[in-house]
């Protein structure tokens, strides 16, 4: 792709949406192109970012996705895109085995570090004590971490900023259109012209696609709740991720007596600001109870996010076939913080028109086509 330099152009790339897609995609490009990001909301990552309860998890997607977070894992190490702060704090995941099986798809794959260690329920007891009786034991993954979402999601918008690029926020996408080579875009903070368009738009992303007069790819947002419960039991604030195969729910330790649970839920909803319903929050406490014998003694605090997914699952990351200045950078699902500095490594080098890095050997930029598995 042919940077413009025309003085019509504000900027080479402009990024619609603020959460971590668009704020590390643009991390990756503001060093050489002019780069403006704009959000609709007065603070960036308000709906997904923000909310998410992230962990890096080897075992976690399949395939290509799995691929990307294998490669973000060095980058996290690295402190990228330039932080003092920690980005990853080592946890743990323990994978019940029982009523939904002992297996966990593509396990082969998870050699080294992130190799699966089997518990037996003697082994498992003495980790957890409490569990309840329909466990069998478990597969202890003991490379997952937590991620410091806020640290690493403030770093690319800084990273943005230092190189020369703007972040605009109350600056919503109004409508754009195609003139010449560029796009002429008008927001809720005033015109902007542009050569290419980012997508980066979550739950929001089909829509600002139609603004600009490009068809969906029909992505769904789906709601995921998570709530923090204070239970009668001390010393859990370093609990590793506790799951069930991540089939009905996942707990783990928050502060000495509290645990966040998610009943992993996914509820279709419309783009929204997402708001936990009292049904949802019901079933995490239900399933947490049902999972071990700690008794609850207050919901703290209840919230909910959205993940948005294509019909295929893939995240979809590339030029829109139908629109070669108009890039897609959206369906992330439950993926897209664990695999930000992969995936926008390989997207800032698919706009570019570079080769993909050595980082990215593994990597099939095909898998992610936007249009692909519909």
């Amino acid at each position: 792709m042919v940077v413009q330099t025309a003085s019509s152009i504000d900027c080479d790339v402009l990024i619609v949406g603020g959460g971590i897609a668009g704020a590390s995609l643009g991390a990756r490009l503001a060093s050489d192109w002019r780069v403006i990001l704009i959000e609709a909301e007065d603070l960036c990552g308000r709906h997904s970012t923000g909310r998410s309860a992230a962990f890096w998890e080897a075992s976690l997607g399949a395939g290509p996705a799995r691929r990307l977070s294998f490669a973000s894992r060095p980058m996290f190490d690295a402190g990228w895109p330039g932080t003092s702060t920690p980005l990853l704090r080592r946890r743990g995941t323990v994978h019940l085995t029982g009523p939904h099986g002992d297996r966990i798809e593509g396990a082969d794959e998870l050699t080294g570090e992130h190799a699966l260690v089997y518990l037996d329920r003697a082994e498992l007891d003495r980790m957890i004590p409490g569990l309840r009786e329909q466990w069998t034991g478990a597969w202890y993954e003991q490379s997952c971490a937590d991620i410091e979402v806020a640290a690493f999601h403030a770093a690319c918008l800084a990273a943005i900023r230092r190189d020369g690029g703007e972040v605009r926020t109350d600056a919503g996408l109004r409508s754009a259109r195609r003139s010449g080579d560029g796009w002429e875009v008008e927001t809720a903070a005033g015109p902007i012209r542009a050569a290419i368009m980012v997508n980066a738009a979550g739950a929001w992303a089909d829509d600002v696609a139609a603004r600009c007069g490009v068809s969906g790819i029909a992505l769904q947002p789906m709601r995921r709740t998570v709530v923090q419960l204070r239970v009668g039991r001390d010393g859990l604030k370093d609990l590793p991720l506790v799951t069930d195969l991540h089939t009905s729910f996942y707990f783990k330790g928050e502060g000495t007596s509290s645990v966040w649970v998610s009943p992993l839920d996914e509820t279709p909803v419309d783009p929204c600001d997402a708001a936990p319903e009292d049904i949802d929050v019901a079933n995490a406490i239900d399933r947490f109870e049902r999972a071990v014998d700690w008794p609850v003694e207050a919901v703290e605090r209840k919230w909910a996010g959205l993940r948005t997914f294509a019909p295929d699952r893939m995240l979809k990351l590339g030029f829109d076939p139908t629109e070669p200045a108009f890039f897609w950078c959206a369906g992330q699902g439950g993926m897209g913080i664990q695999t930000a500095p992969a995936a926008s490594l390989l997207c800032a080098a698919l706009i570019r028109g570079d080769a993909l890095p050595p980082e990215l050997a593994r990597i099939d930029p095909a898998a992610f086509q936007p249009r692909a598995g519909r």
